[in-house]
C-alpha cells in the first residue's frame, strides 16, 4: 500500500460511513439470521428492544447503563416513548430499573443476551467467511482505538456520555472475532455520535432541529466539526494502519 498521510480528522470522516455500513450489515444479518425469532421467544421486540441496543454493556455480569447514559444513547428518540418502552420491558421481566433510573438485565434478560451473542457469532461467521485475517486485524485496531478513546474520555476529551455508557463492550473469554468486530464497531459509533451531538449543540441546534437540517453549508460545517471532535482516538494508529482499517472495512461484504 502506498504511503498516504491522512490526519486523524480526515480518517474519522472517511471511516464513518464504512463503519456504519459494516455494523448495519452485521446487525441486519443477526436479525434475519435468528435474532428476530429469538426475540419472539422472549416476548418480541416490545420485550427485548433495548436489551439489543444496550447488549454490549448489559450482557456483563455487573452491566449497568445509568439514566444520563441512556438519555444520550437515545437522544434522537422521543423520551416519553423510550420511558414507556422501558416500562414494558421491565414488566416483561427483561430489564431491571433502579430508583435512579439505572438499567440492568434481569436473569431472563441475561439469558436472552447470551443467546443473542451466539446468534451474532453464527451470522458473522457466515457473513464474513473467508475474511478471517482481515477481521482479526480490524478487531486489534479497533481495540486500540477504543482503549485510547476511553483514556481520552477519562481526561475529559469529548468522550461523551453515550460512549462512556457503552464502553468498553462486554467481551467474555472465547468471544468469536466476528462478534468482537461487530460490537467494537457499534461502540465506536457511539463515540462519533457524541462528537456529532457536541458539534450540533455548539452550532445552536437540538436533536430535533439537526434532524431536519437540509444539506448545505451549515450541515457541512457541523460534519467537519464532528470529524474534528471524533478524531482523537485515531492518533492511536499510524498512517498506514488508518488506511489499512479503511481498506479492510471496504473489503468486507454486507
Amino acid at each position: 500500500m502506498n504511503s498516504v498521510e491522512l490526519a486523524p480528522h480526515r480518517i474519522a470522516g472517511l471511516l464513518a460511513p464504512a463503519v456504519d455500513r459494516v455494523f448495519r450489515a452485521g446487525m441486519l444479518a443477526g436479525r434475519d439470521g435468528g435474532g428476530a425469532v429469538l426475540a419472539q421467544r422472549y416476548g418480541g421486540m416490545a420485550a427485548a428492544g433495548f436489551l439489543v441496543d444496550l447488549r454490549t454493556r448489559l450482557a456483563a455480569p455487573d452491566g449497568r447503563v445509568d439514566g444520563p447514559g441512556f438519555a444520550a444513547v437515545t437522544r434522537y428518540q422521543d423520551p416519553v416513548a423510550c420511558r414507556r418502552a422501558v416500562d414494558k420491558q421491565v414488566a416483561y421481566g427483561m430489564l431491571q430499573r433502579s430508583a435512579d433510573g439505572t438499567l440492568s438485565a434481569s436473569e431472563r434478560g441475561a439469558a436472552f443476551l447470551s443467546e443473542l451473542y451466539q446468534v451474532h457469532a453464527d451470522v458473522t461467521e457466515e457473513l464474513w467467511a473467508g475474511h478471517d485475517e482481515r477481521v482479526s486485524r480490524m478487531v486489534a485496531a479497533l481495540g486500540r482505538l477504543l482503549s485510547y478513546a476511553l483514556v481520552l474520555a477519562e481526561e475529559g476529551d469529548d468522550g461523551g456520555s453515550a460512549f462512556t455508557a457503552m464502553a468498553p463492550p462486554y467481551e467474555p473469554d472465547g468471544t468469536p472475532s466476528g462478534v468482537l468486530l461487530l460490537n467494537r464497531l457499534g461502540t465506536l459509533r457511539y463515540h462519533r455520535a457524541d462528537a456529532h451531538a457536541a458539534a450540533w449543540a455548539a452550532a445552536g441546534h437540538t436533536a430535533a432541529s439537526v434532524a431536519t437540517l437540509p444539506a448545505g453549508p451549515e450541515r457541512t460545517a457541523i460534519e467537519l466539526e464532528t470529524d474534528r471532535r471524533a478524531a482523537g482516538p485515531y492518533a492511536a494508529l499510524g498512517s498506514e494502519e488508518r488506511l489499512t482499517l479503511l481498506a479492510d472495512l471496504a473489503a468486507l461484504p454486507g
